[in-house]
């Protein structure tokens, strides 16, 4: 499946976005679908995921991020609210098969997408 990220974009702290993935190939539908994020000099982490109609987060995003499938239109979308300065990253979406061991890690998830610039900055 071939992924599209879209949505980044420079906002202040506080403010909300919404990034949306889109399979541009394939379908959603088989697979875990989650976003990772990534910030200058550090590893790129997960953010969240939704498996098997549960959704599962980040300790940091909790409360601030929400994850949704929409399979109709083959996108994923993260809503983002209460932004702060450390959720700048750049934002990938990845689809998987992961275990539940893996399903925070990065190599549960064979197909990524060029991922987006989220910067928070006052």
């Amino acid at each position: 499946v071939q992924l599209q990220a879209s949505g980044g974009g420079s906002v202040q702290p506080g403010d909300s976005l919404r990034l949306s993935c889109v399979a541009s190939e394939g379908s959603f539908s088989s697979y875990t679908v989650a976003w990772f994020r990534q910030a200058p000099g550090k590893e790129r982490e997960f953010v969240g995921t939704v498996a098997r109609g549960h959704t599962y987060y980040h300790d940091s995003v909790k409360g601030r991020f929400t994850i949704s499938r929409d399979n109709a239109k083959n996108a994923i979308i993260l809503q983002m609210s209460s932004l702060k300065p450390e959720d700048t990253a750049i934002y990938y979406c990845a689809a998987g098969r992961p275990i539940i061991s893996t399903m925070r890690r990065t190599l549960g998830y064979g197909n990524w997408g060029r991922g987006t610039q989220v910067t928070v900055s006052s």
